[in-house]
């Protein structure tokens, strides 16, 4: 089969595709032939060495996908041709992937595989962040950064379907209209931020900021935090990991919350399972639609990845296999 192969750590112009072996169906397991799968940050930072997790080379990196069940080891719940999301956290970016049962969920017949495929990481992760450790409360206000990539995407619209206001900050005007369509009630962009929500909010401030970016934004972030307000670390695609002056959380009662989603539910498995009951109906009514920035075929994968590395995409970038 196809698939995209890390086999040198230098980037994502180093991944290639090519012929590999398909997997074995395990105890456990169930075997997806994959249609869509999705690009997000940790990619990129797998080609380089750089995630926390270190697969030995070669490997086939994408963690997230779409398809259709092709088998499953006895007692699954899962039939060959059920349409699925696959969370396989390595080797989604191949024609067929073997994934933990545990990590497979039911994909509605009114979502696309390109929508299922976009879903996962970023709406997991963001779900997680506002419900489990944000304690987000409906009325209050969300200030999102990064807005118009696939995690802030995915914050905004959970954030609406929470009942909250969202104030979104985008990098440059091209990608306002990103963030606007993914529902935010205001956009400000990022040069100026703290200004625009304080005039915004009357001067309170908001409740939570949700933060995939981290640099040197993270300052003015918490200072624009309302009393009691709580901000929300997802990571760091600005590249610097900012440092906090605790001083400021005492005189303002304010909170720095880590978001580790993935520590969360390696140590407990069954809740990747609660959530995606907790999103389908907002997925089935349409409150929550991943906008979909571009797809690449997967002999284009490189490209795909080099786009979040260099932080030219607008909403979820995809991998077309089938």
């Amino acid at each position: 089969m196809r698939a995209a192969r890390v086999s040198v750590l230098d980037g994502p112009a180093a991944v290639t595709v090519d012929e590999v072996d398909e997997p074995v169906l395990e105890p456990g397991h169930v075997l997806v032939d994959v249609h869509e799968a999705g690009v997000s940050f940790p990619d990129v930072l797998l080609t380089r060495g750089l995630y926390q997790m270190k697969p030995d080379l070669p490997f086939v990196p994408g963690a997230e996908c779409a398809g259709v069940v092709r088998a499953a080891a006895e007692g699954s719940r899962f039939q060959p041709g059920d349409r699925v999301a696959a969370f396989p956290i390595l080797g989604a970016f191949a024609e067929t992937v073997a994934v933990p049962e545990s990590l497979v969920f039911p994909l509605p017949d009114s979502v696309s595989f390109t929508t299922g495929a976009a879903l996962l990481m970023n709406y997991l992760t963001v779900h997680f962040a506002l419900v489990r450790r944000g304690r987000l409360e409906p009325g209050e206000t969300v200030l999102v950064h990064g807005a118009a990539g696939g995690i802030g995407t995915a914050a905004i619209q959970l954030a609406r379907a929470l009942d909250a206001q969202v104030i979104a900050v985008v990098s440059s005007e091209a990608k306002r209209a990103v963030a606007q369509q993914a529902g935010a009630h205001h956009v400000v962009l990022a040069d100026g931020f703290l200004a625009a929500v304080k005039e915004l909010t009357g001067g309170r401030g908001v409740d939570v900021v949700v933060d995939p970016v981290g640099g040197d934004r993270f300052t003015d972030s918490l200072r624009s935090l309302a009393p009691e307000g709580r901000i929300l670390v997802i990571g760091f695609t600005a590249g610097s990991i900012p440092e906090v002056k605790v001083n400021r959380l005492l005189l303002g009662n304010i909170s720095v919350v880590g978001v580790a989603w993935g520590a969360m539910w390696h140590g407990e498995p069954g809740y990747l399972q609660e959530q995606w009951e907790a999103i389908t109906p907002l997925l089935e009514s349409g409150a929550i639609d991943p906008p979909i920035g571009r797809t690449h075929p997967l002999s284009d994968v490189a490209a795909a990845i080099a786009e979040i590395d260099e932080r030219r995409a607008t909403g979820k970038v995809t991998v077309r296999v089938r």
